[in-house]
């Protein structure tokens, strides 16, 4: 007679995620010590006078999401600070700003020092993309306002923070970045990329207490939507900002992490691979103090190789149209691109990391996959890396069949894969119909790697939000993924679908933001992993005998409605290694 389980998972649909999985089955799931059990028809013989009986109602059963790609500390300061993200337009912009410098004001400082910082606002809400310092200056005109846009490639600022960052009409644009100017040269009060820096240097860096709060907030709220792993984006020192390491260590040695976390460490632009052995150095003193399969590791190195389309930053294979072509970077910045960025590849792969490439442009998509081409021949194809290109926006046709090639997953941003105004009015006039159709091309992607590819190897897909640049929620994401389409109920809705051959099935957006995510963090269905309570699992990202029990419950069947309204899906309770902390 086999012992009664912890939890016993009943009345419900259980989507297993493996690689055959297209729909979801009617299934019961037993967990023990943290680890799923039984998976089963009918596991009411497990059921014993200790076990804690989850009626799912009808709902779905998956298991726990993982964001590839992440700022859940920057996203956290952002919900803790001037907040512009629950806003679409100049007017309620304004409001929040104005509301936020009423609700806090300036304590025991000159007025004119105590700064308003924060961001998420949109380019489409403005002309160009890029406001000005006077619309700030009206609700604001004495404490220095700077606020990040949604993707944070660009920022606002108002008179007091420019003149804070001295920035004058003779101020010079940055090798990476650029100085929106208006028609007699002053500052407009746009930055964008490396510019925004200038104020960045001046203003006021978050308190370590401030960025706790802030990943506590953050996990709170990811767990909140059933994300139980992500990866950090960026670990080390960005724009400045302290080394968020740090913040981690500290939720780690008080023992409130919940998550599985997986950094990105940030590769210096202005460095080449001198840099590699300082960053593996601290990838093993990790492992070396932490263990291997610790909750929190290191094994990644993030690229940004480009900006993005809309500032003309991204790196580009032809011109863009119009004045940004006819400017001094007319194919965009390659931030690191060509041969710096295949040696850099190489570099890294050579020292066993996996390499984040953040790529926008189709010249930024070739430079690294390039990188990954001359990688495979150097170093062969033992190397434990786990390599992916990050956002892909636009790829040429000619580099799609590359990814599966050589092994590269696609890290996508699928929320992005649509039209709404911002790719109407600022995206599609500067680069034209042609290059508009090779756009987030996910499907295509994840054809070439074959249908019902094992996941234990590199996945076609995996999945993220760039939270705080788009809203963390993976029905939302999974949503577009199917639909390329907002919800109709988005006010920025357009029915017409962002090339509609691009859409993936349920299953297959389901399967990159779970196993595909789990894959690329290093908890796969193949890999050993350690839970939450220390103890040795193996795999995670799908439902199956063996799994760590990080999973996640909803409030419906996504698979029974219509596709237009999978954004309905709701989490109702997540578990880190079978110990409910939602719900």
């Amino acid at each position: 007679m086999p012992a009664p389980c912890d939890l016993l998972f009943t009345n419900g649909v259980v989507w297993r995620g493996t690689g055959g999985s297209s729909f979801p089955e009617r299934l019961d799931v037993a967990v023990s010590d943290g680890v799923i059990v039984a998976v089963d028809a009918d596991l009411a013989h497990l059921r014993g006078p200790g076990t804690e009986v989850v009626d799912l109602a009808g709902g779905l059963l998956h298991a726990g999401f993982v964001d590839a790609h992440i700022h859940p500390i920057q996203g956290g300061l952002e919900r803790l600070s001037c907040d512009l993200s629950e806003g679409s337009s100049l007017a309620e912009y304004l409001e929040i700003v104005a509301r936020f410098a009423a609700a806090n004001p300036p304590r025991g400082c000159d007025a004119s020092r105590a700064w308003i910082t924060g961001g998420g606002w949109a380019m489409s809400a403005f002309p160009g993309g890029t406001p000005t310092a006077a619309l700030l200056d009206a609700v604001e005109p004495i404490r220095p306002v700077f606020l990040f846009n949604r993707d944070h490639h660009g920022a606002w600022a108002n008179s007091a923070a420019l003149a804070l960052a001295g920035i004058t009409e003779d101020t010079p644009d940055p090798a990476d970045g650029r100085i929106e100017r208006l028609p007699d040269g002053s500052p407009s009060g746009t930055l964008h990329e490396g510019a925004a820096k200038l104020v960045a240097a001046v203003a006021p860096d978050p308190t370590p207490d401030e960025e706790f709060a802030a990943l506590l907030e953050a996990q709170r709220y990811a767990l909140s939507l059933g994300i139980t792993g992500w990866q950090d984006a960026i670990v080390g020192d960005y724009f400045g900002a302290s080394d968020t390491a740090l913040v981690y260590r500290r939720a780690l040695d008080e023992g409130r992490l919940l998550v599985d976390v997986t950094g990105a460490l940030w590769w210096d632009r202005d460095r080449g691979v001198e840099q590699v052995p300082a960053l593996a150095a601290r990838r093993d003193a990790l492992v070396a103090e932490l263990g291997e399969g610790a909750r929190f590791r290191l094994p990644a190195v993030k690229i940004m190789a480009d900006g993005v389309v809309e500032n003309g930053t991204a790196s580009m294979l032809e011109p863009f149209l119009g004045p940004l072509g006819e400017g001094e970077h007319p194919r965009g910045i390659a931030f690191v691109g060509g041969q710096h960025l295949v040696d850099a590849i190489v570099a890294l792969d050579a020292a066993g990391f996996s390499a984040h490439v953040h790529v926008i442009g189709d010249r930024a998509v070739r430079d690294a996959l390039d990188g990954f081409a001359a990688a495979r021949e150097r170093n062969g194809w033992s190397t434990p890396g786990r390599h992916h290109l990050a956002h892909l926006q636009f790829v040429h046709p000619d580099d799609v069949a590359r990814f599966a090639a050589l092994g590269v997953t696609a890290n996508m941003q699928a929320l992005w894969a649509c039209n709404e105004p911002q790719m109407r009015e600022l995206t599609v006039p500067i680069v034209g119909p042609e290059r508009a159709a090779t756009q987030y091309p996910f499907a295509s992607v994840l054809r070439s790697h074959g249908a019902g590819a094992p996941v234990s190897h590199a996945p076609g897909l995996c999945a993220g939000s760039d939270w705080p640049v788009s809203t963390p929620d993976p029905w939302h994401a999974i949503h577009v993924a199917v639909n390329r389409a907002l919800p109709a109920s988005d006010p920025e809705h357009d029915p017409e679908p962002l090339l509609a051959d691009e859409a993936l099935t349920l299953g297959e957006a389901l399967q990159a933001y779970t196993a595909g995510s789990a894959w690329i963090t290093g908890r796969g269905p193949a890999d050993p992993v350690v839970d939450a309570r220390g103890r040795v699992a193996r795999g995670a990202g799908v439902i199956e005998v063996g799994a760590v029990a990080d999973l996640a419950a909803t409030d419906r069947d996504p698979f029974a409605g219509p596709a237009g309204s999978i954004h309905e899906t709701r989490n109702v309770a997540t578990w880190i290694a079978g110990r409910r902390v939602v719900g």
